[in-house]
């Protein structure tokens, strides 16, 4: 009998963690990319139905055109930077959307449309989906698992198999450095990055931080 312990392992005990712990769904990235369930390309990083059902539940005395503009704005990227793209994302999460409408009688308003219910819990939907593969600029990649909230993916997850001294939360964390190179676009509405061998965990909220922790030039 083995006793083997292998990364899919690790992956198996985080998902169960995060569903039974946590309350997170399970999804399996190549269920919502192809076949009977399909509800993204791809090329799409986040999960559009998801977000404006959050969207509209969060936001239900809002007209809907506004919660649609919306809705452009956070799938809009204004630059070429990953940085730059980031910081705007983490404004209008935090700080919401602000968004003007006809109310009648030629007057407006403005109001803030949020993406997350900070104060209602149950307002949000909490997913996590394992082999989450995305096509940049003809790259595919597969992180291991991404957590999405109300679509949006938040979280990255980046694990190593424990038992494979050359597979270290180091080597985590490289493999993270090449997804942001390779897919950005997914990296523009990240707000946490974790690496892990099973046995060690690090977790970055920003990437100064993590970028200082190994010595890397222009993170």
């Amino acid at each position: 009998m083995s006793n083997a312990l292998y990364e899919s392992d690790i992956e198996q005990l985080a998902l169960e963690i995060l569903k039974d712990e946590h309350d997170y769904k399970i999804l399996y990235g190549p269920d919502i990319s192809e076949g009977k369930y399909k509800e993204r390309e791809y090329t799409e990083v986040i999960l559009q139905g998801r977000l404006k059902k959050a969207v509209d539940t969060i936001n239900d005395s809002i007209p809907d055109d506004a919660r649609e503009e919306a809705i452009k704005k956070v799938l809009r990227t204004f630059s070429v930077s990953m940085m730059e793209n980031n910081e705007s994302f983490h404004r209008i999460l935090t700080e919401g959307i602000d968004i003007k409408f006809n109310v009648g009688e030629g007057k407006s308003r403005t109001e803030k449309v949020w993406l997350i219910d900070f104060t209602n819990y149950d307002n949000n939907e909490f997913l996590a989906v394992n082999q989450f593969t995305l096509v940049e600029n003809h790259n595919h990649k597969r992180p291991d698992i991404v957590l999405f909230i109300n679509g949006i993916p938040l979280i990255v997850i980046e694990l190593k198999n424990p038992i494979d001294e050359n597979a270290d939360v180091k080597a985590a964390f490289n493999q993270l450095q090449t997804y942001k190179q390779l897919i950005p676009s997914l990296f523009s509405y990240n707000a946490f990055l974790i690496a892990s061998d099973g046995w060690f965990c690090q977790g970055w909220y920003d990437y100064q931080r993590l970028c200082t922790l190994y010595g890397v030039e222009n993170c």
